[in-house]
């Protein structure tokens, strides 16, 4: 049987799935007021020692690199002192930053590694085999952008392989790219290549995140991905479409709007970075933050209902604004709207289009 329980405090956000054996367990941490990184990275160790988990990934993002100094707490929260960790940077202005972890119990956790460090995580259900890669980096941060992008594809391709994976499993990526606006009409070039050359266009378009950020290499792009490999004929992988929004690859980004996965007992649902952009592709609400948080919103809610879930159903959500100074305006508007407190992290970055001022990315589950 399938149960979730949930754990919220104050900076403090844990879902657990129970399922026969395996556990998993969605924790999500913000500052408190005033609160240093340092001990909100305690807080992240403390809270997986708890719930007794071996680490899956670690995410964190918005902090600044002075904020590297107390790194060495997330990498000791796993055995061997080593964790796929994606380090998405910023100047954690007005403190807008936060970690999110993905740890499981009741089963066992290879790490996964590539050129001598940790890249990812390998563990199984009972029905699925899960790769969760984090953190990949290009190795010679000298050379263009484009180069560096297909280096981090060609690392997804090497990875996946070793566990008898390829990019024809993966559900989801993430792509944090360093000066963003600069260089992602580049960098959709490089994926649309890896993607036709690895016929990824015949099968299941994974869902996806572009965002900006910086990373520990001062590399053009930090990547990661989540893959399946399963037996049972009762798992099925498949695109959702958004009831408000055409797909992506109309207008050139090869990804899915989102991507559900069907168990036996459980949905998984993973919905792409969503910005306010209408049905045709085009940016809308220009300088109007309040009206574009409205928009998007409304575009993932209805994403969620076309699938019988709805915000309650949220484990993780990252919460992008290029301007600081916005982020009240998110909480603002989930209040007003009755939407219930769900675990999210909330940075400053910037999206894939300048005039783009929010974008949230969501996974939610539901026992069936």
């Amino acid at each position: 049987m399938t149960s979730f329980q949930k754990r919220v405090a104050s900076g403090l956000n844990i879902t657990t799935v129970s399922r026969d054996q395996v556990q998993e367990h969605f924790i999500t941490i913000t500052p408190e007021k005033g609160e240093t990184p340092d001990s909100q990275f305690h807080r992240a160790a403390q809270a997986v020692r708890q719930v007794d988990g071996q680490i899956v990934s670690v995410e964190t993002l918005g902090f600044s690199s002075a904020d590297r100094n107390a790194l060495g707490v997330l990498t000791k929260m796993a055995d061997g002192g080593s964790v796929p960790l994606a380090w998405v940077e910023n100047s954690r202005t007005d403190n807008l930053c936060g970690v999110h972890v993905w740890a499981v119990s009741g089963t066992q956790v290879q790490p996964l590694t590539i050129n001598g460090r940790r890249a990812g995580s390998l563990f199984d259900d009972g029905t699925v085999q899960y790769c969760r890669l984090a953190g990949l980096l290009p190795l010679d941060v000298r050379v263009g952008r484009p180069e560096q992008a297909a280096a981090v594809f060609a690392q997804m391709d090497t990875l996946l392989h070793s566990v008898g994976m390829t990019f024809n499993d993966v559900l989801r990526t993430w792509f944090y790219n360093d000066n963003i606006l600069g260089w992602y009409k580049d960098f959709n070039g490089v994926r649309n290549k890896f993607f036709t050359e690895h016929k990824v266009f015949e099968g299941l378009l994974p869902a996806s995140t572009g965002i900006g950020g910086r990373n520990l290499a001062g590399a053009a792009l930090l990547a990661g991905v989540l893959a399946i490999k399963t037996d049972s004929q009762d798992v099925t992988a498949f695109e959702v479409p958004s009831p408000m929004q055409s797909p992506a690859p109309s207008y050139g980004s090869s990804f899915s709007r989102a991507v559900e996965l069907e168990q036996p007992d459980l949905r998984r649902m993973y919905i792409s970075g969503t910005a306010s952009i209408d049905e045709h592709g085009k940016s809308v609400f220009l300088n109007d933050s309040a009206a574009q948080i409205r928009q998007t919103m409304d575009v993932v809610g209805a994403i969620l209902r076309s699938r019988e879930m709805d915000w309650g159903d949220v484990t993780r959500s990252l919460v992008y604004f290029k301007r600081a100074k916005d982020a009240p305006l998110f909480r603002r508007y989930c209040d007003e709207s009755g939407i219930p407190p769900f675990p999210a992290v909330i940075a400053e970055n910037d999206v894939c289009r300048d005039e783009l001022l929010f974008e949230i990315e969501v996974d939610a589950m539901a026992a069936k």
